[in-house]
């Protein structure tokens, strides 16, 4: 099969990092949507854009030819790739195999090939070699309140000791690393300290059990864990080594554990278990390496990390992300969505993801994006409501955070703790703009956000992207000056999508489609860890002769163009021919206010093909007794059809570590069925209580489906 060949950039050199970019041409340039304007510049560090005014930004019109491979969006990526330090230059920019149908196989992608670098030494070493390791990489808060401040050059000389500690344990390019460590200091070193030798790094939740443990640590065959003996968890010091332990007890290719000392007293070190030969102190072999450590450059296309989904229809998938592409997107994609548009008052940017590092939104936005871009961040080890609810609300005071980016289930919480809104005794006037992550966020939760916590006026930046896709596909632009609450947008540079039928044809505004990626970023994955036919079977299948990349979403188009998420296609509901989606009747939900949060999903009925469940959790002191008041609530925000069936009030809805709720649980714990993968859960005592409602539930509707009534 004939690859696509595009174009090659033969003479970049960007090591050492006063060397002079090279370009493409102007005219390739003004067709990328690049210009020279008031506040876009090419320095060092190579190009910052201002939006193109004729619409380019927002990728294919509806109608529009598929773009993969595109001259425009690779001339794009090529400008972006200069933001970059490179010991070697690429001689092919992109270069793409099709997927093979037939042989269920592919696509091939490659970015940059050619070209070498080295991840860690965009994001540390050159800032502390332009001057700048004096600035804050890194507040560190952790949950009892201890806190560390650590530059660029404290982070350099930590990341080159654990390099060499890394080394000395027999890790090399291409092995991998398990992490299994909470949000502390260590976690973004160790990371930054796997890439910079070429290995491959695989972060997992720290809040996981040892059963979700085991899996990634036997499916990579990891040579080396890193964990702790414990984390700081709502207040309690909880054991984290016992699980280590455990994950690794069976057939693995562990030869080492490298444990962080976070929860011991000093002299109670004893107490902690250590296998003799295996496990390693922290402190002892990466506090006593070399801080002096040369980073190699790495080809392109070298693997970077697995990040394994969250398993919401089967076994978690280990997605295999590069180094070049996946960070050129990354810096780029950071700067666009969160930079100050001003660069001269870049330096007062104090940035907050406040994802677990383990999730695909901290690599790219609280490790891999900010960290490339010089940014001073803000990481947070603990829960936002321990001691209190305003927590966070605390920390953006302490450090004047000015961009604060997190989940819509976080904000429906923020919701439930603060019912009258934020108390004027928090000062977060240094907020500057607002971001959003993991699944489309309720409107009612997006004006209480931009009301409570941007003053009402903050820019809102609603991403839509995917662990698949390495970095943002779908958002308002933040220069933007109006915005529709809970709307993804519009495609950024570079990328394109489009809404489809079954058939692949474009449906019209308002009606329910699957979008796809036709012009995928070089972040994206290039195939799932020891399974190429899974990665064919679940992205490019469907639509192998267009080359488009299913996301799995649907979607549907306003009259403006906007693009509206949907949710998952599997939790799509079709009531007696209608195909609603869960997220509409979730934030219908939401925005009544008995309501924090809500979870919908599908039940199978005899009648209607499809009927409407409601789990729902309610505001302090409100009475259980609001099911009819809800139904109707969202028959007149919807319509009848929407109207839940049942409505069963519970303590919590499951939820991944990204904050997406797994609805398919909800729908095997209404109908009794076995429950499929669960190792992905961050709350997993949401199963007992969800139970324990719906028995509830049984015993006070007789004519419930649950007692066999249909």
């Amino acid at each position: 099969m004939t690859p696509e060949i595009s174009s090659a950039l033969p003479t970049l050199a960007r090591i050492p990092s006063e060397a002079t970019p090279q370009t493409t041409s102007d005219a390739t340039a003004n067709e990328a949507g690049l210009r020279d304007a008031p506040g876009s510049s090419r320095g060092s560090s190579g190009w910052s854009l201002t939006e193109p005014t004729d619409g380019a930004v927002h990728g294919v019109p509806i109608d529009g030819p598929a773009r993969h491979g595109s001259t425009t969006n690779v001339a794009f990526w090529e400008e972006q790739a200069l933001r970059l330090d490179w010991a070697e230059p690429w001689h092919t920019a992109h270069r793409r195999v099709p997927a093979d149908l037939d042989a269920g196989t592919g696509p091939d992608i490659t970015w940059f090939e050619g070209g070498k670098l080295n991840v860690a030494y965009n994001c540390v070493d050159r800032h502390v070699a332009a001057g700048r390791g004096d600035k804050v990489a890194l507040h560190f808060e952790g949950e009892p309140g201890d806190r560390r401040a650590i530059t660029y050059a404290e982070l350099q000389r930590e990341v080159s000791k654990a390099a060499n500690a890394l080394l000395a344990l027999g890790i090399t390019k291409g092995d991998r690393v398990v992490i299994y460590l909470p949000v502390i200091p260590e976690t973004v070193i160790i990371t930054l300290a796997v890439a910079r030798i070429g290995a491959i790094h695989s972060l997992v939740f720290g809040g996981f059990s040892a059963e979700a443990l085991k899996f990634r640590v036997e499916d990579t065959r990891a040579k080396l864990l890193v964990t702790t003996d414990g984390q700081f968890r709502r207040g309690v010091a909880v054991p984290v080594k016992d699980n280590a332990d455990a994950a690794v007890a069976g057939d693995n290719a562990v030869e080492h554990v490298l444990v962080v000392n976070r929860t011991t007293p000093a002299d109670q070190l004893a107490t902690v278990p250590m296998t003799a030969g295996r496990d390693v102190w922290w402190h002892d072999a990466v506090g006593r390496a070399s801080d002096v450590h040369e980073p190699e450059a790495f080809d392109a296309e070298t693997p970077l990390f697995i990040m394994y989904t969250s398993g919401t229809t089967g076994k978690p998938k280990g997605l295999v992300h590069t180094s070049g592409g996946y960070l050129t997107q990354a810096s780029w994609s950071f700067e666009h969505l969160f930079s100050n548009p001003d660069p001269a008052l870049r330096d007062q940017d104090v940035h907050w993801c406040t994802a677990d590092l383990a999730w695909v939104t901290a690599h790219t936005y609280e490790i891999y994006g900010p960290l490339s871009n010089g940014v001073t961040q803000v990481i947070f080890e603990g829960t936002p409501n321990t001691p209190h609810p305003g927590r966070h609300f605390e920390i953006i005071e302490r450090y004047g955070v000015t961009q604060y980016y997190t989940a819509p289930t976080l904000v429906r919480s923020l919701m439930g703790w603060f019912p009258d809104g934020v108390p004027d005794s928090y000062d977060l006037s240094s907020i500057r703009m607002l971001g959003t992550v993991g699944e489309a966020v309720n409107p009612e939760a997006w004006r209480w956000l931009r009301r409570n916590v941007g003053a009402g006026t903050a820019p809102m930046v609603d991403t839509w992207w995917q662990s698949e896709t390495g970095a943002t596909i779908l958002s308002p632009a933040p220069t933007d000056t109006e915005f529709k609450p809970g709307c993804a947008a519009r495609p950024l540079p570079g990328v394109s999508t489009r809404i489809v039928d079954d058939a692949g044809n474009t449906v019209p505004p308002g009606v329910q489609g699957f979008i796809v990626v036709d012009s995928p970023g070089p972040a994206i994955a290039r195939t799932v860890w020891g399974n190429p036919q899974r990665y064919f079977d679940s992205y490019w299948r469907k639509y192998a002769g267009q080359g488009w990349f299913l996301a799995g979403d649907g979607a549907k188009y306003d009259d403006d163009g906007d693009i509206w998420i949907l949710g998952r296609v599997d939790d799509t509901l079709n009531v007696s021919g209608h195909l609603l989606s869960t997220i509409e009747i979730e934030s219908a939900l939401v925005s009544h206010p008995a309501v924090v949060e809500a979870g919908v999903c599908p039940v199978a009925d005899p009648k209607t093909g499809h009927a409407v469940v409601a789990f729902v959790v309610l505001k302090g002191g409100v009475s259980g007794e609001v099911a009819a008041e809800l139904r109707n609530h969202v028959a007149q925000a919807i319509g009848p059809i929407a109207k839940p069936r049942d409505v069963v009030v519970v303590p919590d809805v499951p939820k991944t570590r990204s904050g997406k709720i797994m609805r398919r649980l909800l729908t095997q714990l209404f109908e009794g069925t076995t429950l499929g993968d669960t190792t992905s859960l961050q709350n997993e005592p949401a199963i007992a209580g969800i139970q324990d409602a719906l028995a509830g539930y049984a015993a006070t509707v007789p004519a419930s489906p649950l007692n066999g009534q249909k």
